[in-house]
C-alpha cells in the first residue's frame, strides 16, 4: 500500500466521521396533523412550531392543518403523520399513544331549577337540547342513553306523550338556547366543552335568562367509572363548585359527570427521544405559549401512578412522553450506547485486522529485503568462481537490477538502518569482487596471449633454425 493511499483513507474515515456528527445533530422534522383549521389547537401548535423553529431546537413541527379532528387522527393512523390532534370519542388511532392532553371537555347539562333534574336518569321523557359543537356531540349522547337504557327518539306528534326511556334530543344554536328554555320546546340544555370555556358560560347564562327566578339546576353523570369501563375513549371528570361564579355560587358542589379529551398523540414507531423534546418543550414554554394561544393553560400531563401504569393505561401514552414525566430522560451517551459498544467492539476488531495486515505487509516488505541481500550474498560467491569477463557482465546487471529493486522499496516504505547498512555492505562487497574479478581476468587473457604468440613464433622459427 502507497502512503497516498493511506492519507486517502484516514481522510475518509475523518469524511465520514464528520458527515455522522452532521446526521446526529441535524434536528428532527416531525409531521403534525391538526383539526379543524380554525380550532384553538391548531393555534397553539402553530405557535408551538414557530417557538422550536426560532429555539433552534433539536426537534421542528411541521403543522399540517385539517378540517376536522377525524381527519386529524386518520392522517395519523395512516402514517401520513408523525403527530396529530386527536379526540379519542370521534377516532381513535390504533397506533396513537398520548403525549399530553391539551384540554378536556365535559358534558355541562343544565336546567331551570323548577325541572328539578339532578341525575341523568331524570332525563327520561324530556326534551334535552344540545349545543352542538361538533358532529360527534350527539353520537356521544347517543352513546351515554344507552348505558342508561334510555333511547334517543323523535318528537311525537300530536301533543303525544313521550315514552318512560325515550329522550328527544333538540339541536340548538348558541343564540337560541335562551328562546327554546322559554318556550319550553326544552326542559334541559347540554353541551359537550371546558367547563371554564366561553361556551360553557355561556350556555349556563342563557339558561339563567330563561329560568323565572334566575336559578339554574346541574344535572350530574354520577356513573363515571363504570361508563368508563364500556367506553374507554370517555373519561370521568368533575365540574368543581363554584366554576360558573355567581352569588350564590353556581354550582354549589361538585358536578360528577363525563367527557372526552383532546390529545396530542404520537405514532408509537416515532423515537421516544424526539417525543420527550417535543413533550419537555410544550410544557416549560408553557407561559410564552399561551400569550399568542390561551389553551396552552389548559394544557396537562395524563394521569398514572407508575410507568408501568402509564404504558398500559387505556389509553396508553408514549414511552418518550413518560420519560420526561418521570424525568428519566435519556442522555447523549445513554441514547447512542448500543452504537457506542458496537463500533467499539468492531472498531477493535478492525484495528486488530488493520494491525495484522500492517505487520503482513512489513513481512512481505522485509521478506523482499532479505530476498535481495541473500541474492548479493550469493552474486558475492559467484563473482569468485566466475572464469570468463561474459559471466561477470551478467552478474554486474543483476546487482544493477537489485539495486534498483532496493531503491524502490526505500522511496515507498521506511527501511531500518540496519538492513540498510547490511544492503550498503553486500552491495560494495559485490562490486569490489567483480573489479576484482576483471583484474584478474583481464590479466589472465593478457597473460594467455603472450603465450599464445611466443608458441606461434616458435613453431614458424625452428623451420628455419634447421
Amino acid at each position: 500500500m502507497r502512503r497516498e493511499w493511506v492519507l486517502f483513507l484516514l481522510a475518509l474515515g475523518l469524511a465520514a466521521v464528520a458527515g455522522a456528527i452532521v446526521y446526529l445533530s441535524r434536528p428532527n422534522t416531525l409531521v403534525v396533523a391538526v383539526g379543524p383549521r380554525d380550532g384553538a389547537e391548531a393555534a397553539l401548535l402553530d405557535v408551538y412550531a414557530q417557538a422550536l423553529a426560532r429555539a433552534r431546537e433539536d426537534v421542528r413541527l411541521k403543522v399540517q392543518h385539517f378540517d376536522d379532528v377525524r381527519d386529524s387522527a386518520r392522517a395519523l393512523q395512516s402514517g401520513r403523520a408523525d403527530l396529530a390532534v386527536v379526540r379519542p370519542d370521534v377516532l381513535l388511532p390504533d397506533n396513537g399513544l398520548t403525549l399530553a392532553i391539551l384540554h378536556d371537555e365535559a358534558l355541562l347539562i343544565v336546567a331551570p331549577q323548577a325541572q328539578g333534574l339532578e341525575s341523568f336518569p331524570d332525563l327520561a321523557r324530556k326534551r334535552l337540547g344540545i349545543v352542538e359543537r361538533h358532529g360527534a356531540d350527539i353520537p356521544f349522547l347517543t352513546s351515554l342513553l344507552g348505558f342508561y337504557d334510555l333511547t334517543a327518539a323523535a318528537e311525537p306528534e300530536g301533543g303525544a306523550l313521550l315514552g318512560s326511556s325515550h329522550v328527544v334530543l333538540v339541536p340548538l344554536k348558541p343564540s337560541e338556547v335562551t328562546k327554546a328554555v322559554q318556550e319550553n320546546r326544552v326542559d334541559a340544555v347540554a353541551v359537550i366543552a371546558a367547563p371554564a370555556s366561553k361556551a360553557a358560560i355561556s350556555t349556563v347564562r342563557a339558561v339563567e335568562m330563561a329560568s323565572a327566578d334566575k336559578a339554574v339546576g346541574f344535572v350530574a353523570v354520577p356513573d363515571g367509572e363504570a361508563i368508563v369501563q364500556r367506553m374507554p375513549e370517555l373519561q370521568a371528570t368533575t365540574i368543581p363548585a363554584g366554576t360558573f361564579g355567581g352569588r350564590p355560587k353556581r354550582p354549589d358542589d361538585d358536578i360528577k359527570t363525563v367527557g372526552a379529551s383532546y390529545r396530542l398523540m404520537a405514532r408509537g414507531s416515532i423515537s421516544r427521544v424526539s417525543v420527550a423534546s417535543v413533550v419537555q418543550h410544550l410544557f416549560e414554554w408553557r407561559s410564552k405559549l399561551a400569550t399568542a394561544a390561551p389553551l396552552a393553560n389548559q394544557m396537562k400531563a395524563p394521569e398514572f401512578d407508575s410507568t408501568v401504569a402509564a404504558t398500559s393505561a387505556r389509553l396508553p401514552n408514549h414511552p418518550g412522553a413518560v420519560d420526561y414525566f418521570e424525568r428519566e430522560q435519556q442522555t447523549l451517551f445513554e441514547r447512542y450506547e448500543d452504537y457506542i459498544y458496537l463500533v467499539a467492539f468492531f472498531g477493535g476488531t478492525l484495528g486488530s485486522g488493520v494491525a495484522w495486515l500492517g505487520q503482513r505487509l512489513a513481512r512481505k516488505r522485509r521478506e523482499r529485503i532479505d530476498v535481495v541481500l541473500d541474492r548479493l550474498l550469493d552474486i558475492l560467491k559467484e563473482v569468485r568462481t566466475a572464469r570468463f569477463p561474459s559471466d561477470l557482465d551478467g552478474l554486474v546487471t543483476e546487482t544493477d537490477d537489485l539495486v534498483a529493486d532496493v531503491v524502490r522499496q526505500a522511496r515507498e516504505r521506511a527501511i531500518d538502518n540496519r538492513t540498510v547498512s547490511a544492503l550498503i555492505l553486500a552491495i560494495d562487497a559485490v562490486h569490489a569482487a567483480i573489479a576484482d574479478a576483471r583484474r584478474v581476468l583481464d590479466g589472465v587473457e593478457a597473460g594467455d596471449g603472450s603465450r599464445l604468440r611466443r608458441t606461434r613464433l616458435v613453431s614458424l622459427q625452428l623451420p628455419a633454425a634447421e
